[in-house]
């Protein structure tokens, strides 16, 4: 098996799957706060703007539970989209308290749970919804998408098709949808999804950096740089763009346009995966140097990221430090115990440095080189030919004496004495052709042999 770095697949937008905050109906508040406030992700109204704004609906609606509810919905949504997750509990909790029959609370608190990794709360949470208000397309999607990062992806599908029959124009649908197909190795269907999200919403950027990596899956490359542009095009802030642009171009076979959008990428957001696959770019090009550089830095920001310890192994072999080599497989392994890649890299390069351990032994004469005193020995020492000729008259010596019976045995070791004696006695002789005699005695062994 050949030694190989494994690239990672094109980073899916998808694949975090936080689906838009689905705001509520203002009904019959017609402020400016109102309106602020119900304001979904995509509105002018900044993450801040919002909290403020229901704050002030909060303040006001004390009286009112289902108003204190949806007003607390909206900023938990608001608190969610700026990452400030303890804030986001805190009111969704609280909304759902206030009004136990609210199915947003629940879907935006199974979206809060999905974000914090716990997904056995963020299901119950999403069937709660959908149990609330079985006919809301959204709940449906959002509780795909829950079962998506559970990898159920035929019970998302499930989840989807019910929220696109319900919505036959629901872009995120098919966006979503078409993740689950990608992750079933589907990337046809996904596509087709895909098509579907774009037509209906030319501007879903998620949509088009999704295709690309269906399409780099399928070996149209092309295609996928063209989508990525796309995405980029549509939102040149989001690093995992140019983190997928690159990898299209990578499979491509065109690493310098894709360390230049790694480049942008780190820029934007240093993370383990995007510096793992820059150097993973320079490693391709022979540059193992900076590879290693570029797999250093990912792993101070990840320390138990083993796709880079495999790969800065196979950067090591490459430049035959085979030492280094296996202790990052090792380290690999560890991290992952089921990572078969580094588990076969690591077999193969145990091979090539027992093998190389294996010559250089061969190459030493029979003696400590450094406690070398007499002139003959220190001869050999220096010279390789006749280290390598001392080893393997060794060696044969061994063989014959391991075959022979017990007179034969005796000899041999007699031979075997006579002859160091002699070469200890006559070097340094000009008529002794010390190389010459090693050989002859050589060839002697193994014609007994």
């Amino acid at each position: 098996m050949g030694m190989s770095i494994r690239r990672t697949a094109p980073l899916l937008a998808a694949f975090c799957l936080f689906p838009a905050v689905f705001a509520p109906q203002a009904k019959a508040q017609t402020t400016a706060n109102a309106d602020i406030c119900a304001a979904d992700d995509d509105s002018a109204y900044s993450a801040e703007q919002r909290v403020a704004a229901c704050g002030v609906l909060i303040k006001a609606a004390k009286d009112a539970p289902k108003q204190l509810s949806a007003a607390l919905v909206n900023r938990g949504a608001a608190y969610w989209y700026m990452d400030k997750m303890p804030q986001a509990f805190a009111d969704l909790d609280r909304a759902i308290a206030l009004d136990p029959t609210n199915a947003r609370a629940y879907l935006e608190r199974s979206n809060s749970h999905r974000s914090a990794g716990d997904l056995d709360r963020a299901l119950a949470d999403a069937n709660e919804a959908v149990r609330l208000d079985p006919s809301n397309a959204k709940a449906l999607d959002n509780r795909g998408n829950v079962f998506n990062n559970k990898a159920q992806y035929d019970r998302a599908i499930e989840d989807y098709n019910e929220a696109l029959r319900l919505d036959p124009k629901f872009s995120l649908g098919f966006k979503d949808r078409g993740a689950a197909y990608y992750f079933k190795h589907d990337y046809n269907g996904a596509i087709r999804d895909y098509d579907e999200a774009i037509r209906l919403n030319p501007k879903n950027d998620e949509a088009y950096t999704n295709r690309a990596a269906a399409y780099t899956k399928l070996g149209r490359h092309d295609q996928a740089i063209a989508d990525d542009s796309a995405a980029i095009k549509l939102d040149s802030t989001q690093p995992v763009y140019f983190d997928n642009r690159g990898l299209s171009y990578a499979a491509s076979g065109d690493d310098d346009r894709a360390i230049a959008d790694f480049d942008e990428a780190i820029r934007l957001s240093p993370t383990a995966g995007s510096l793992t696959n820059r150097g993973d770019a320079y490693q391709h090009k022979g540059d193992h140097d900076r590879a290693i550089v570029d797999y250093d830095r990912a792993l101070k920001l990840d320390p138990a990221y083993s796709r880079a310890y495999n790969n800065r192994g196979a950067a090591f072999r490459d430049k035959e430090d085979l030492d280094h080599a296996i202790a990052d497989y090792e380290r690999a392994l560890k991290l992952d115990p089921r990572f078969s890649d580094a588990a076969d890299n690591l077999k193969e390069v145990r091979v090539l440095r027992d093998r190389r351990d294996k010559t250089a032994q061969s190459a030493l004469p029979t003696f400590d080189c450094h406690a070398a005193r007499r002139a003959v020995e220190k001869a050999i020492c220096s010279d390789p030919d006749l280290s390598r000729l001392d080893r393997q008259i060794d060696d044969a010596y061994k063989a014959a004496l391991a075959r022979a019976d017990r007179k034969g045995a005796n000899r041999l070791r007699k031979e075997q004495h006579d002859f160091i004696a002699r070469r200890d006695r006559k070097f340094g002789d000009p008529a002794y052709e010390f190389k010459h005699e090693l050989e002859a005695r050589l060839g002697a062994l193994d014609a007994g042999n």
